[in-house]
């Protein structure tokens, strides 16, 4: 008898050739925004915190998946490029001065960022066969948490020390409501994809080992 590998589901190309594209060119425009923040539309806005944070949140996965997934796991391409298009989004957002220049850019990325990374986890922590509400509380419990963390980063970086501090907190029940509505609209969209067979080679698929005649 021998033990034969199952064979890995492949991930689409463009998938894998995003989520690298985007770490690079996330590194590339964090070392700039680092060196020249009001180039990057940075200065007074925590430059320093997101050149540290980012990096460190936009290669979690490798870093977990490489030291404790690899042997048993496929590497989840999908998940991945989630989180890291959130980091991505929010510097080149302030790269193009977007969120000064139109008025509900801050209340879109609020409501997007905070639905991905809940997506994300989803994708990660739960079986496709997972109920609604399994997925919706999955989301909540993970998106909710990450929206206050966000807030409270938020404020601690640059907030407390800036003239919009004092109108600050009804900005900051806006942006948890949005980040909220993100997650929920997150689970029920992959749910719907789940149902409907999709996003199956997007999430870590388990080694299994085929038993095959000798």
């Amino acid at each position: 008898m021998t033990d034969v590998a199952a064979v890995r589901h492949p991930v689409p190309t463009l998938i894998r050739r995003l989520d690298v594209a985007a770490k690079i060119l996330l590194v590339l425009m964090l070392a700039s925004a680092l060196a020249f923040p009001e180039f990057g539309n940075l200065d007074d806005k925590g430059a320093v915190a997101r050149a540290v944070s980012y990096p460190m949140l936009a290669f979690t996965v490798p870093v977990v998946w490489h030291l404790w997934w690899r042997e048993r796991a496929s590497f989840p391409w999908l998940a991945d490029l989630l989180i890291t298009i959130t980091c991505f989004t929010d510097i080149l957002g302030n790269r193009m001065d977007l969120y000064d220049q139109i008025v509900w850019f801050d209340d879109w990325m609020h409501f997007m960022n905070t639905g991905l990374l809940a997506a994300a986890a989803i994708l990660l922590t739960l079986p496709r066969s997972a109920t609604l509400g399994a997925t919706i509380e999955r989301a909540l419990a993970f998106g909710a948490t990450a929206a206050i963390v966000w807030e409270l980063a938020e404020y601690f970086a640059f907030i407390s020390k800036s003239s919009e501090r004092h109108s600050a907190y009804t900005d900051t029940l806006g942006d948890l409501a949005l980040g909220t509505t993100g997650c929920l609209v997150a689970a029920v969209l992959i749910h719907l994809a789940w149902r409907r067979g999709k996003l199956q080679t997007t999430a870590p698929q388990l080694e299994s080992s085929v038993v095959t005649p000798a």
